[in-house]
């Protein structure tokens, strides 16, 4: 056994709010599994389960819903967190708090294009008042119980405010203390190289180390000695290159979560990044060139895991399952256990053979997420994505007819989209109304540095909020000042959202509103998968994908009652 060299072996990681728990946190659960057979002992914590966080949430929202209109509230949730993840960072760095409340005005005029007054404004930073001092008792209590030499955050996009006052209260509670910040949030908008990058390692002197990159091996070696203490920012670099890969490893030690109870997903990974290179995208700037598993070694590790805590539903943590599903489904219809997983898939060739996808249904792909993102060929040209209108169409009908759920993600307001490029994506939804399972837009996100056509839209980025925000905001946000221009865009998104309502295609949020989209789904494709309420029921064991037979299915008509003649 290792044992470390500095006296830190007593180990805190944890994932704060707001993050969507689905699946237990996989990053700071990997991390216990490589770091605990080498002498240290780590609790993780995922505060997200905390129902008194999700409350606070919950109202946060009810208000922001009762002030915007119903047609301006578009993909409300995801629109909504670009204002809740500004306003909880601007909330510990207010200093005046005129210029605060000016700010949570801004922040939510530039989303929902709404204005609000002060006394709205006092109304939303007092959820934050409690929802601080409900964080700071929350972490106080855990330190006071650990006292842990070592105190590390995994960070997200939408957990960074809150992220930054536990590392700031750990610190004050413990000045010796050694803190550790990883996380996705490198790859989004903290993207090394970059100005918001700069900042931030500069404005959080309380953060020790930036783990950049996987991070089993980076940790291990800093809390050993080999990295030295007075290095901040921590890349792969540091250990030669050196990654983990796909070679076998210890399962994710997830022993500190409620898995059963808490978490409608257990995690799987068959492929890391992705072979495209998407107008929008910067998995590939991040994650590099891609990577395949064997399959069996997917399929073996999610048995294992099934086994061990009975869950049977998978997401699937890669950017793309293209390449995998063939094995996978056969290598989970030879393992006889029945396993269901959901995950994102492109729209290609392959998914038009029916024969393919029933494979894929007989293995267990239960929800495939297809980044349609647009009905506009001369937008999907521009986005690089090499797909067509017909193509999307012939995917999702395949799919459909198997009974796969599809969920739909449409980039809506990609730079240079025209009103014409939008009706299209429109006519688009309406054609297909029938095989969506679930549709789903985003507003076209501009990052500084990292996506494909970058250096095409830099001459036009535009900051987006005031440059006094800044210390407050910590990251700045960004947007192409061109066609459509911003409020073009967010209109558009409305429209969409409203014109999916009309068509009955659902978004489902809730768990109410997904069993609501398992009905309709059931209603109109009758090898439709399980509903989400059976796989959730710890009591039954699910194997009706062992049982679907070949079908025979007319070419892609229009139908009234959603029969597709089987």
């Amino acid at each position: 056994m290792t044992q470390n060299k500095v006296g830190r072996e007593k180990i805190l990681l944890e994932l704060l709010p707001y993050w969507t728990p689905l699946v237990p946190p996989q990053g700071i659960a990997c991390l216990k599994s490589f770091l605990e057979p080498r002498g240290f002992r780590v609790k993780t914590i995922d505060a997200n389960t905390d129902p008194g966080f999700r409350k606070l949430y919950d109202r946060y929202f009810d208000l922001i819903r009762r002030w915007v209109p119903r047609e301006q509230q578009g993909n409300f949730y995801n629109l909504g967190h670009d204002v809740l993840r500004n306003h909880m960072t601007a909330h510990i760095h207010k200093q005046d708090e005129a210029h605060y409340l000016e700010l949570v005005k801004i922040l939510v005029y530039q989303t929902f294009f709404v204005p609000i007054d002060l006394k709205q404004a006092r109304e939303l930073s007092a959820i934050f008042d409690e929802f601080y001092s409900k964080l700071d008792s929350f972490l106080r209590r855990l330190l006071s119980e650990e006292q842990p030499d070592v105190f590390g955050i995994s960070v997200m996009r939408d957990t960074v405010g809150p992220s930054l006052y536990g590392f700031r209260l750990a610190k004050e509670v413990f000045p010796d203390i050694l803190t550790v910040m990883g996380g996705s949030i490198f790859a989004d908008v903290l993207f090394q190289g970059t100005p918001n990058f700069d900042y931030f390692v500069e404005r959080t002197p309380y953060i020790d180390h930036i783990v950049i990159g996987e991070g089993q091996n980076l940790l291990h070696r800093l809390l050993t000695g080999e990295i030295p203490r007075d290095k901040k920012v921590v890349t792969l670099q540091d250990c030669g290159g050196e990654t983990l890969g796909f070679s076998p490893l210890t399962m994710p030690d997830m022993s500190d979560f409620d898995v059963q109870n808490l978490y409608p997903y257990l995690s799987g990974q068959a492929s890391k990044s992705c072979p495209f290179r998407c107008s929008f995208c910067n998995v590939r700037s991040f994650y590099g060139d891609y990577k395949a598993k064997d399959s069996r070694q997917t399929a073996d590790e999610m048995v294992g895991l099934h086994r061990r805590y009975g869950v049977q539903l998978f997401f699937m943590n890669d950017s793309l399952l293209n390449y995998a599903a063939d094995d996978l489904s056969r290598a989970l219809i030879d393992a006889g256990v029945s396993i269901y997983w959901d995950g994102y898939l492109r729209v290609g060739k392959e998914v038009t053979d029916r024969e393919t996808t029933l494979l894929w249904r007989r293995g267990g792909y239960y929800r495939a997420r297809l980044g349609v993102e647009s009905g506009s060929q001369r937008v999907l040209d521009h986005m690089g994505k090499h797909i067509t209108p017909q193509l999307i169409e012939e995917s999702l009908f395949s799919l459909a007819m198997a009974g796969i759920k599809t969920t739909t993600y449409w980039v809506i307001g990609h730079p240079g989209e025209t009103e014409e490029d939008f009706q299209q994506t429109l006519d688009l939804v309406e054609r297909l109304k029938d095989y969506i399972y679930q549709a789903e837009c985003n507003t076209f996100i501009c990052g500084y540095t990292g996506q494909a056509k970058t250096d095409e839209w830099a001459p036009l980025r535009k900051r987006l909020y005031p440059e006094w925000a800044r210390e407050m905001l910590i990251m700045e946000s960004f947007y192409v000042d061109g066609v459509p221009n911003r409020r073009d865009m967010y209109s558009r998104a409305f429209r969409f959202v409203e014109h999916c309502e009309k068509l009955g295609i659902p978004n489902p949020y809730s768990l109410h509103e997904i069993y609501q989209a398992d009905e309709r789904w059931h209603r109109l494709h009758k090898h439709a998968v399980p509903r989400l309420a059976e796989l959730d029921d710890a009591s039954t064991y699910v194997n009706e994908n062992f049982n679907v037979g070949d079908f025979v299915c007319a070419d892609i008509t229009s139908s009234d009652d959603g029969d597709f003649g089987f």
